[in-house]
């Protein structure tokens, strides 16, 4: 396996230059009413003051990974579980589960979980973490299988248990495959949040859901770069980790 990349220095770090620009946006877009107008003249709002976007952007963030540390748990148990002997003849019925929960959209899930829960938050973390659990599911359940034989036969001839099988050959050794499904399911999820603000959470998709709503072309722009970003952000952050966990392994 190659060695990761050289350190670079801070200033060609991609990753720190987005993360710098996306909380520069957040703080100083509510201070850009000047270069809004010039490019809205026809709105007498142009910039989005309800609510403070850095306010939003920790909301939005907050729910992404309360949602997707849900997602990754339930689906990451799933797949182990799903993996042994006693567990495999629940298989299919697991991965029709969250099949399911990816073929319904997310906006339909939050219709029918509002009359249950309310609106809010809870709502949007329920329709979140069932959008989010299949591409972890598969990414556990791929990452298992890939391990070869030979490598399973021989932990079995070293002696080692199931579980031991289990924690030291095979997760290690899945672990890039999941990094992949977790990297999968967040960016989702980051995407998705926005949609949550239909319901009463507070997200970046408050702008885009009340430009919508007003024919306010500058707030969708506003909150679509701040989401646009973040998941830029976090994208680079997993290849960066993905590279780390390759190089290990």
């Amino acid at each position: 396996m190659n060695a990761p990349h050289p350190a670079r220095a801070w200033w060609a770090d991609r990753l720190l230059w987005t993360v710098a620009l996306l909380l520069a946006l957040a703080y100083g877009l509510p201070h850009s009413a000047p270069l809004f107008a010039a490019l809205f003249p026809a709105l007498p709002r142009p910039v989005y003051l309800q609510e403070p976007l850095a306010a939003l952007l920790w909301q939005h963030l907050g729910l992404v990974l309360l949602s997707s540390a849900v997602s990754v748990l339930l689906g990451t148990a799933a797949g182990l579980a799903a993996t042994r002997p006693a567990g495999r003849a629940f298989r299919p019925l697991l991965e029709t589960i969250a099949a399911l929960g990816q073929t319904f959209p997310p906006v339909a899930v939050l219709a029918v979980a509002v009359p249950v829960v309310g609106f809010g938050e809870l709502p949007a973390l329920l329709a979140l973490s069932l959008f989010g659990l299949l591409p972890v599911l598969q990414a556990t359940l791929a990452g298992v299988e890939s391990v070869p034989q030979p490598v399973q036969e021989s932990a079995r001839a070293m002696g080692l248990s199931p579980w031991q099988q289990l924690w030291q050959v095979q997760v290690p050794l899945a672990l890039p495959l999941w990094v992949a499904g977790v990297r999968t399911s967040v960016i989702i999820n980051i995407g998705t949040a926005a949609i949550a603000s239909t319901v009463g959470a507070k997200t970046l998709g408050s702008p885009i859901i009340v430009g919508l709503s007003g024919f306010n072309t500058a707030y969708v722009l506003q909150g679509a770069v701040l989401v646009g970003l973040l998941a830029v952000a976090a994208d680079m952050a997993f290849e960066r980790l993905a590279r780390q966990v390759q190089w290990q392994h």
